[in-house]
């Protein structure tokens, strides 16, 4: 009877052991998750921070095309419009003229 109780006691020291080692490897992984639950933290800050940046970007770029197509247009219209002038000088100054047009390479008046 004895014996079945020093068997029976190491068993009950044997599963104490295997208790105390599971224990040990679960207070580890609790560590090793909350770790990883710190880096997906920052870096989930990280993320809205550069969300928040690249459409903060996007807005800017958006309104900087936008300027430039207004440059384009209005650049296109002075060309225009000094394009018309000129010609227009051009016509005031031969219509005012006594010079025969054939010295300035226009075939008829």
């Amino acid at each position: 009877m004895e014996l079945q109780g020093k068997l029976s006691a190491m068993k009950v020291y044997n599963i104490d052991l295997g208790i105390e080692e599971l224990m040990k490897k679960r207070d580890s992984m609790k560590r090793v998750v909350q770790l990883e639950e710190e880096e997906k933290a920052n870096i989930q800050r990280d993320l809205t921070a550069l969300t928040k940046r690249l459409t903060e970007i996007d807005e800017s770029l958006s309104r900087k095309y936008a300027c430039v197509e207004d440059y384009e247009n209005t650049i296109h219209n002075v060309e225009s419009a000094y394009s018309k002038g000129v010609r227009l000088r051009f016509i005031q100054i031969i219509s005012s003229t006594k010079l025969p047009l054939s010295i300035l390479g226009i075939p008829f008046r």
